[in-house]
Order: C-alpha cells, then structure tokens, then sequence
C-alpha cells in the first residue's frame, strides 16, 4: 500500500512545519491596519496555503486505501454504499456498448485504484489552468475553447429577470447540482452542455435504480468534485450505467480552489473585523471550510471557454437562497462573500487572483446580476 506506508511517513514532519509556518506568519498580520500591503498579501498567501482539513482528510484515504470500510469517521457522511455496511448492488447493469457484472471484489480493486491515483494527483499546481483543456479534450472539448459559456447558478435573483434566451445563447452551459429547470425556462433556459456536481449528489442519486443522475437528459456529460473520498464508491458503480460520460475534476483544480476561496476569505474576515488570522477559522468551520460548486464550476468555464458569463451568483433583499427550492439559509462551510470578492476581481483585476500562473490568460467575463 504505497499511500498508506507514505502517509504515516510523511505526515508528521509536513504538518508541524505547516503549522509552525503559520503561526510565524500570524504573528506579523496587523490588527488595525493592513500595511505594508506585501506583508500583508504574502501572509495571506501563506495561510491560505495550509489546508486544516489535511489531517483528516489523509487519515480517511489511509483507511480506505487499508480496506477499513466501517470505522471512516472522518467522514461528514457515509457513503450509501459502504461496503460492510449496507447492501452494494453489484447485479448486472448496462454500460455503453454492452453489459457487465461487476463484482465486490472488482468494485474494491478500481476503488483503490482511483482513490490512490487522486490522491497521488492532489497537490498545487499553479499551471492547472494553463492545461485544462488538453486535459478535457476527451471528455468536454473539441480541441479548442468555446467561444462562450454560460455558467448558471441557483440564486434566486435569476426570478428577477427573464434571462432564458440569452443563457441559451452561450455555445456552452454549465447547470450546477441538479437544479431543476422545468417550470423556469424564462428564468434560467433550457439548454445544459455540462452538468456539474458535487459527490454528495451523486450519492443521492446511487439510492435510486441504475444510480440515475440525469435531469438534463441521459447524454449530457456530468463532472463532479470529490467532497469525501469515500464517494468513489458510488462514482465506481454509477459510471457503469451511464450513457453520458461520468469524470471527475483533476485534484490540482481542487487544491487551487480551496487556496483561492481561503485567501479570499481571511482577506474580507481580517479588514472587516480587524482581528487576527488566528480567530478565521472559528467563523468558518476550520477543517470544514470548502469552495461551493459554483466557485468550481466558474473556474472549470475559465479554463474552457474564451468569454465566461455568470448568471444566478449573488443575493439581493426577498430572493430566495435557491431559486428551485426553500431553502432560506446558506451552508455555513461556505463563505460566499468571499467567492463575490473572487467573481469581482475576475471581472474588473484578473490579476489579483493569487496561486494562478502568470502563464494563464485569464478569459473576459461577465456577471448578469
């Protein structure tokens, strides 16, 4: 087990120094004041870049990768398909091309398998973006970027205009979390090019006959981040069934969005509050803290597209927090003030948006609010 014997290995000595790191740096932020500002930014920089849930999150792929199904308790949720522990459908399915009988003992093989490839995968690289689109070339692209896209996200403000048409205008549409569209078309169109997800939504949808995760049609592509690496599992069992194509997001774009969102989040947390550092993470659940799938879905179109447009991001008096439900409060392991902050330096200073390389050009991009 080469990620396990690494884990124990290098855990200890990459943590202390993390957090010594930290701490040093802290020590320096000013209270009352955020001057020198290079002082202050590399700060920034520096706590943004240490992961709190790092810890638990390595801990939970050790056991996984062991075969310890049961005792994942670093988990906020178990997986519907925890072998062990409840029934895992393992009959036939149908799979593009054919069918197939998957068994336990294959499920347990390929779950290892993708869990150590992500794992091993999961590190900062500031040239992600610069590569996006070779490599989605099978999955997403035709070789080049789209000219426009659209990504749609589930505010309630989309209630307040008829902007249908022109989000089905865009070459290409990104729809988020399965948000439904029947009934609003005026509001949010109908078209949906990519449908993209967290994990958690496809372990809702594995409790449902042949894992059906379609809302926008069986051939719409689905892309989806790993919130818990446990979720393998039903991504492992599901992608059989699919006739679309099932991917995951590359781990490097995930540890660039959990930089972006952070440094964005102590930046707004440290000037509206005047406090240190050192009390951000009491506010915004610690190891808990996470970019939303819209910050992700934005930064997936940056990489693809040549002009981005943004519907559906932000608040405003009356509206409700999702436009297809009743939903009235906001998850509070998310800072979405933060992610506006990020959305407005896309738009108005793509150069202040820190961790991405000089390399990237950033594309033009457009909030409809």
């Amino acid at each position: 087990m080469i990620v396990k014997r690494s884990l124990r290995t290098l855990f200890p000595a990459v943590f202390v120094f993390a957090a010594a790191a930290v701490t040093l740096y802290i020590r320096f932020i000013p209270t009352d004041a955020i001057r020198p500002q290079n002082v202050f930014n590399d700060t920034l920089l520096t706590f943004a870049g240490v992961d709190l849930g790092d810890f638990s999150l390595r801990h939970n792929v050790e056991q996984l990768v062991g075969g310890d199904f049961r005792n994942t308790r670093t988990n906020f949720q178990r997986s519907f398909r925890s072998i062990g522990r409840y029934r895992l459908d393992t009959g036939a399915r149908s799979v593009r091309g054919g069918s197939t009988e998957v068994n336990l003992h294959q499920i347990q093989m390929i779950f290892r398998q993708n869990l150590e490839k992500w794992w091993r995968n999961r590190r900062f690289d500031p040239d992600v973006m610069s590569n996006m689109v070779n490599d989605l070339k099978s999955s997403l692209t035709v070789g080049r970027k789209y000219k426009t896209c659209a990504v749609v996200g589930n505010s309630g403000i989309l209630l307040k205009t008829n902007l249908g048409e022109v989000i089905d205008s865009h070459e290409f549409v990104i729809r988020l979390n399965n948000a439904r569209i029947g009934g609003y078309e005026r509001f949010v169109g109908s078209k949906t090019s990519l449908s993209f997800m967290n994990s958690n939504i496809l372990h809702l949808c594995s409790r449902r006959g042949g894992c059906f995760c379609h809302p926008y049609g069986e051939n719409v592509p689905i892309m989806m981040y790993m919130s818990q690496p446990i979720h393998f599992l039903d991504y492992i069992v599901c992608n059989s069934s699919h006739k679309a194509r099932l991917t995951i997001t590359d781990p490097q774009l995930d540890v660039l969005c959990a930089r972006i969102v952070k440094y964005y989040s102590a930046k707004r947390f440290v000037v509206e509050t005047g406090k240190g550092l050192e009390s951000w993470s009491l506010l915004h659940g610690g190891p808990e803290f996470h970019y939303s799938s819209g910050m992700q879905a934005v930064m997936l179109a940056l990489g693809v597209c040549e002009n981005v447009s943004i519907f559906g991001f932000g608040k405003s008096g009356g509206a409700k927090h999702h436009y297809h439900t009743n939903q009235k409060k906001e998850l509070s392991l998310h800072d979405y003030e933060a992610e506006y902050d990020f959305y407005d330096d896309l738009v108005k200073n793509p150069k202040a948006v820190p961790f991405v390389s000089d390399r990237f050009k950033f594309p033009t991009v457009v909030i409809h609010r």
